[in-house]
């Protein structure tokens, strides 16, 4: 498994402010879409491509377009709804899938409540949209379901990550031999007892949709 904690002033400058307990949740929706965009162009540094000829006002010349079966983009709700468009700006024409889980804040375990994919994901890499990766269980479980369903290559990309949920999604593939990324914008000190990354940036879901 990879990850890539991205190193980018302008990264740092919208997470920062993503952080601040001041931010509204208009202005973190706004600056969690610009963020993902940013993670997502390194996200799909390895997409599938195939080569095409296309002709210029000039010339015919070489180029590249996606390859077939296009990537498929699986935001986790809720919060990851609020990454969708930061992704699909970038990769328009991907399709996308929806993952409902919840993580039971006794147990910490993640629970699968909705799920809109497609039965054969087979040949597909998938881009998994979860805001934070805090203990690692919902992000392990939603990789694991799309490995199930045929999958070759899971990039996700967090807006944070903790030490022990890149620790446990490490352990739960270890022997897994198809390529899993993980990309986020910084990988925090730690979590506390109530599972929160910390220094984090709270519970993503409330800061943009509010408490519900």
């Amino acid at each position: 498994m990879q990850t890539l904690a991205v190193d980018h002033p302008l990264v740092a400058h919208k997470l920062t402010t993503l952080r601040d307990v001041r931010t509204d949740s208009p202005t973190f929706r706004r600056l969690a879409d610009e963020l993902v965009t940013l993670l997502a162009y390194e996200a799909t540094r390895d997409v599938r491509v195939t080569e095409a000829v296309v002709q210029t006002p000039l010339v015919e010349t070489q180029g590249v377009q996606l390859a077939s079966p296009k990537p498929l983009v699986v935001p986790i709700l809720r919060a990851g709804l609020g990454m969708l468009d930061g992704m699909t700006r970038l990769l328009p024409t991907a399709e996308v899938g929806f993952l409902g889980m919840i993580r039971d804040e006794g147990t910490l375990q993640a629970q699968t409540y909705a799920t809109r994919l497609p039965d054969d994901l087979s040949g597909r890499q998938c881009f998994v949209l979860d805001p934070m990766l805090a203990t690692g269980g919902t992000l392990a479980a939603a990789i694991r379901l799309l490995f199930d369903r045929g999958a070759d290559d899971v990039t996700a990309i967090c807006l944070l990550a903790a030490p022990e949920g890149i620790k446990f999604l490490e352990q739960s593939f270890a022997d897994t031999t198809a390529p899993i990324r993980v990309v986020t914008a910084a990988v925090d000190s730690h979590l506390n007892d109530q599972g929160f990354i910390v220094p984090g940036l709270g519970d993503a879901g409330d800061r943009l949709y509010g408490v519900v």
